[in-house]
């Protein structure tokens, strides 16, 4: 998909500092910022790399200006208190964003368009600067002062006197190492250039999006010196580069980027659709860390590898997603991080790891039932890698791993305490969890369930009878049947049974119940979960995580980190969770071709208007609970991209025709935004199979 601004869209400044672009390559190190390439957030920059120390702002913007005729045009513009300075956004034409992003500015007649991408596989920014205009204008060059920040991606910095001001020249360039401890980096440029050292400190760059949510949001930038590059003559124009990177590059960066390019070009043509387009964006998430373990990130800007993300996001992002040998690495690694049962919640470099999920193991066996299910001969895998850790996970949890997490005699699985907060809704307030749910959660048990049934499975496919595991099963399902199951309203299952009592609160993860592939819940009971489920929490983004009749619903996402925080499971939507509903709802369901027009036509805004919102062509972490659904948290997730890419391949296979004319109805969408919006338009390019299609979406 290819997302154009035009100029009204980039002179709409409130919107357009809200739209965000990522760039990612492969290494966890991301390029990112606003369409007006104004960083809003501490964790914007044009280089963060990925270290064994964690991910580091190195360069967070390049001044730029374009000079002659003894007059000089900013293009780059910052936040300061109470003003953008330079002015160089009002010079801004148009955004575009295709394999990478590119951005057109105005000087009377002369056009300067500026192209940025990550090199795969290396930590190295590269951009291209093209000009046009007209011939009788005076010699013209660009002037780049680089800002570098220099410090972790969650800190901000202050101007330092024990800042390394040293420059040392390389070949084409330039190195600077500010820090001990931290990479160099290293300044090229494509033909001619003067470097002059210029050490000075930029004050109080503010971060608006960091004040919104509470956080410290000034810092000071530190400029090492300025780079003066003649532009070529007009009319005819052309191109100059510069690749910013923490080792020298050795190839010419003209050739290096048309190769770059052809390879982007083809892997975008290799995929069509919004299908397509998430599989593209899955790869995003996918990575190598330092240490060259391959790990899964779980989203963009500031969340690392974490164990349940990790397990749920890596079917869609991985045997889904084309990217199978990837899912199978990622499972063998996380195989040898178990320790007595449990899969650690966060993964660490220096492998310290964090192991603090209840049910982060019991994903582990869903993922490896995804990759099965997508690839019926991987038996054979699973046996060597995957069935000695299954095993460990049952004998670790009927063992007791800790922290509260045991079986008891009625085969419910317990975990945790009131301190604790072991599931997936895990935030804290004031030291305590926002959503108590110590003792016996509703998913922890169906996960239980699947995990059980499916090392049944299992031992009868390798020949295994000590591992039977009939009795349990039976035994679990009449007692979760008891503990859960609430009669009125139709019918539903209950969230937490504690001390005796059923937590009786309308949450989403009673779908597990009916989701995973051995369901513990009778069938005859399984639609009146999806019913339940359907009335209230589904939303055209996710589902809610509480209902809106509960006293507890929180319909806004917003304010410091303990309101937030206190809102973040309350009924704050989750898009993730719509993979499984997805699920459920294919095996209730008696018409499947309605059943998957009903979800597809509730769900067209999250696959079309949301795209060209937030960060552009992906899917943010979540999203307010109450109309209009505003999206927060990350721009990027690595679950809700895999699990919305997953519900999408489902729906296609389940009913093929419904799929295929309700994708040519999304495009018929873009081209006709609801809204009526005039302030901007953002054109959206998709191509379907063979052909493509132009559309055109009112900026939100």
């Amino acid at each position: 998909m290819r997302f154009s601004f035009d100029k009204a869209a980039c002179q709409n400044i409130r919107r357009a500092l809200r739209k965000e672009w990522l760039l990612t390559n492969g290494l966890g190190d991301y390029a990112s910022s606003s369409i007006l390439c104004c960083n809003t957030r501490k964790y914007h920059g044009l280089l963060t790399v990925n270290t064994p120390l964690g991910r580091h702002v190195l360069l967070s913007a390049l001044e730029e200006s374009v000079r002659g005729g003894g007059k000089e045009f900013f293009l780059s513009t910052r936040q300061h208190p109470n003003v953008l300075y330079p002015d160089g956004h009002e010079y801004l034409e148009s955004f575009r964003l295709d394999q990478w992003p590119e951005f057109t500015y105005r000087v009377g007649d002369v056009h300067l368009r500026r192209e940025i991408f990550l090199q795969r596989g290396k930590s190295r920014l590269v951009l291209r600067y093209s000009l046009k205009g007209r011939s009788e204008l005076p010699p013209l060059s660009l002037r780049l002062k680089p800002l570098l920040a220099y410090r972790h991606f969650h800190a901000l910095t202050r101007a330092n006197p024990q800042v390394q001001t040293n420059v040392e020249t390389v070949p084409q360039g330039f190195r600077i190492e500010p820090y001990a401890g931290l990479p160099p980096l290293f300044f090229q440029v494509h033909g001619a250039f003067t470097f002059t050292a210029s050490p000075d400190w930029f004050h109080n760059v503010e971060y608006f999006q960091e004040q919104e949510r509470g956080f410290p949001a000034e810092e000071d930038l530190f400029q090492p010196g300025i780079l003066d590059i003649p532009l070529p003559p007009l009319p005819e124009g052309g191109s100059v580069y510069l690749a910013v990177g923490v080792e020298p590059v050795e190839q010419d960066l003209e050739e290096l980027w048309e190769a770059e390019s052809r390879s982007r070009i083809r892997a975008h043509k290799a995929g069509g659709g919004l299908i397509g387009n998430l599989a593209q964006m899955g790869r995003q998430f996918c990575i190598e860390t330092p240490s060259r373990t391959p790990a899964v990130l779980a989203g963009y800007h500031w969340f690392d590898a974490w164990g349940r993300d990790t397990l749920i996001a890596l079917p869609g992002l991985a045997f889904y997603g084309g990217r199978s040998e990837f899912g199978l690495r990622v499972l063998a690694q996380v195989a040898k991080s178990l320790k007595n049962g449990l899969v650690p919640n966060f993964f660490a470099e220096d492998g310290r790891h964090a192991y603090n999920s209840a049910d982060a193991a019991l994903w582990y066996a869903w993922a490896v039932q995804c990759y099965l299910k997508e690839n019926p001969d991987g038996l054979a895998w699973i046996r060597e890698y995957a069935w000695p850790a299954l095993k460990a996970i049952v004998k670790g949890y009927r063992a007791g791993p800790g922290m509260g997490i045991f079986v008891d005699e009625k085969g419910l699985l317990h975990a945790g305490d009131e301190k604790t907060q072991l599931t997936w809704m895990d935030a804290q307030a004031d030291g305590r969890p926002v959503t108590p749910r110590h003792g016996c959660p509703v998913e922890l048990n169906a996960l239980w369930y699947n995990t059980l049934a499916f090392v049944d499975f299992l031992a009868a496919k390798f020949h295994e009878p000590t591992w039977d595991e009939t009795q349990a099963l039976r035994d679990l399902r009449v007692s979760f049947f008891e503990h859960f199951w609430v009669a009125r309203g139709g019918g539903y299952l209950g969230d937490v049974w504690r001390d005796g009592f059923l937590d009786q609160s309308v949450r989403p993860n009673q779908i597990f119940a009916v989701s995973l592939p051995y369901p513990v819940l009778e069938e005859s009971y399984q639609a009146s979960v999806v019913e339940c489920v359907r009335n209230k929490l589904l939303t055209p983004f996710g589902l809610r995580t509480l209902a809106p009749d509960d006293p507890g619903y929180k319909g806004r996402y917003e304010g410091g980190p303990a309101a937030r925080d206190a809102a973040y499971h309350q009924g704050t939507v989750w898009p993730w969770l719509l993979g499984h509903y997805g699920d459920a709802l294919l095996r209730v369901a008696w018409d499947v071709d309605g059943a998957a027009q009903g979800l597809l036509d509730t769900l067209t805004p999250l696959y079309c208007d949301h795209l060209t919102d937030a960060g552009l062509a992906s899917i943010s972490e979540i999203f307010d609970a109450s109309p209009p659904y505003r999206p927060n948290g990350t721009i990027a997730q690595a679950w809700s991209v895999a699990e919305c890419l997953r519900l999408l391949i489902l729906l296609k296979r389940a009913a093929p025709p419904v799929y295929a004319a309700w994708e040519e109805r999304a495009v018929y969408r873009l081209a006709h935004p609801v809204s009526g919006d005039t302030a901007g338009v953002c054109r959206v390019t998709m191509t379907l199979g063979n052909n493509t299609e132009n559309t055109t979406v009112g900026t939100r």
